[in-house]
């Protein structure tokens, strides 16, 4: 890196970066709570709202490894700065939508794959920008904090909007962080120079996307036709292992694939992705459940809900920028068996108020888990990003960025068709839904505890040295 960029790094250069990662992640939460004022707005269902905030989350998973791969033909200045434009424009149309249709499009569809063509390159410049591993370490805890609270504040503040001026003013103030974002972007320097010579997949990025979208239509379909779920979910599983032969066919041919085989070869970097997918999981799964109970089956209003849910963002918020610091005296692996734990624990204080009457109940339980999210943030990503050099940043910034906006749809379509099997959102569901998460957090913990238990050799290129994983 040359004194000046350094310099410039020193500065202001995470601020863009770390506010694109919270306005995204805002975008993923912030609905949970309008659900009623929306559908009725729109003439549409609850279940239209929901399955606008899944595809939303769908579409980013979808997209986020093709749209990384294009950093290294455009640079990862120019896909940002694309990325924040469509997401705008995104934004401002869902704010003017009329109907359902039109919100997807807004919402789902542009959003989507604005966030899907802007976060790669935060994560990349993140990795390029601060070489040493406490350095970046604190950069990463800062952008996953700003992902947290974005998450978990997207229920308050979107809640606050809705309920002072209108649901469509929410999406006003997201365009008017994104033209922040912006100005602030534009004076960002792109550490390597684009190659737009470097050949493009473009079969392998339809087969992967595509391969997604069905799968997860599975899922969504389980609690309406049977025959059509496991259809869709067969389909899927094909079209992604179809994806997986492409790009070994292209490998063997000595071809640039849209992603090296050589990224499923790195063990600690498998296990890191599927710790992120779980986090996410648990996160949006988690915000969407509690959110949709509270309205749909305790009629709490969108500011009553946002409050409670405060305390998951004070959670997030106070572990997320203390894990920057936490990653210089505890090795990565214990953060994050610690962060699974810690939220095992919260989602069973939920699970076992369920049937309490009020809302205040679920406060415990929502700062524990927000405690235990917002500790293993920071150094999954970190154990992912960490394993491969500058050369592969791209590849693996997408499929990290997509593993874990993956983990989001499942969250959401998980909770979503157990509450379709426990009638109406009512005890039932709710308590089905949470018991499932509670697996999912326990299932984390065992993932972890096969993270290498013993400091990791320095990647050659890397410039960084491995994270520590030492328990």
């Amino acid at each position: 890196m040359t004194a000046t960029t350094a310099r410039t790094v020193a500065g202001w250069t995470l601020v863009p970066l770390a506010l694109a990662q919270f306005i995204c992640s805002f975008a993923g939460s912030n609905m949970n709570v309008m659900l009623n004022d929306m559908s009725k707005d729109l003439g549409t269902t609850v279940a239209g709202i929901q399955l606008s905030i899944t595809l939303f989350l769908l579409t980013m998973a979808a997209l986020m490894v093709p749209f990384g791969k294009l950093t290294d033909l455009l640079g990862r200045k120019t896909c940002f700065l694309l990325g924040l434009g469509i997401y705008g424009v995104g934004a401002v149309l869902s704010a003017l939508a009329p109907g359902l249709g039109l919100l997807i499009l807004g919402n789902s569809i542009l959003e989507g794959a604005g966030t899907a063509l802007l976060i790669p390159p935060v994560y990349i410049l993140v990795t390029l920008y601060w070489k040493d591993i406490q350095g970046r370490a604190r950069s990463f805890g800062l952008v996953s904090a700003a992902g947290g609270v974005g998450a978990a504040t997207g229920p308050l503040i979107g809640g606050w909007i809705c309920s002072a001026i209108s649901w469509r003013a929410a999406f006003l103030f997201q365009a008017l962080i994104i033209v922040v974002i912006i100005l602030f972007a534009l004076a960002l320097k792109d550490p390597l120079p684009a190659d737009p010579t470097r050949p493009y997949d473009t079969v392998g990025a339809v087969l992967s996307g595509g391969g997604l979208v069905v799968f997860v239509a599975g899922i969504l379909a389980i609690d309406r036709t049977l025959w059509l779920a496991l259809l869709l979910l067969v389909v899927g599983a094909g079209i992604i292992a179809g994806f997986f032969a492409w790009i070994r066919r292209l490998e063997r041919r000595k071809k640039e694939p849209l992603l090296s085989t050589a990224l499923f070869r790195n063990r600690v970097s498998n296990l890191g992705l599927v710790t992120q997918n779980f986090q996410w999981l648990l996160l949006m799964g988690i915000s969407f459940l509690v959110s949709s109970h509270l309205q749909v089956v305790r009629q709490y209003d969108a500011i009553e809900t946002g409050v409670i849910f405060t305390a998951a963002t004070v959670g997030i918020l106070v572990s997320s920028l203390a894990a920057g610091r936490l990653v210089r005296l505890v090795a990565q692996r214990t953060l994050i068996l610690t962060g699974f734990l810690v939220t095992a624990v919260g989602v069973v204080l939920l699970l076992l108020v369920g049937a309490l009457p009020g809302g205040w109940p679920f406060v415990p339980g929502l700062l524990v888990i927000g405690l235990g999210i917002g500790v293993m943030l920071t150094p999954s990503v970190n154990v992912v990003q960490s394993a491969f050099g500058e050369d592969q940043q791209g590849e693996i910034s997408g499929l990290s960025r997509s593993i874990s906006n993956l983990g989001s749809s499942f969250g959401t379509a998980i909770v979503g068709t157990i509450l379709g099997f426990g009638v109406d959102q009512r005890a039932g569901g709710y308590v089905l839904a949470m018991a499932a998460l509670v697996i999912v957090a326990i299932a984390g913990s065992v993932v972890t505890g096969f993270l290498p238990g013993s400091r990791a050799p320095q990647h050659a290129g890397a410039g960084a040295a491995a994270p520590p994983s030492a328990a």
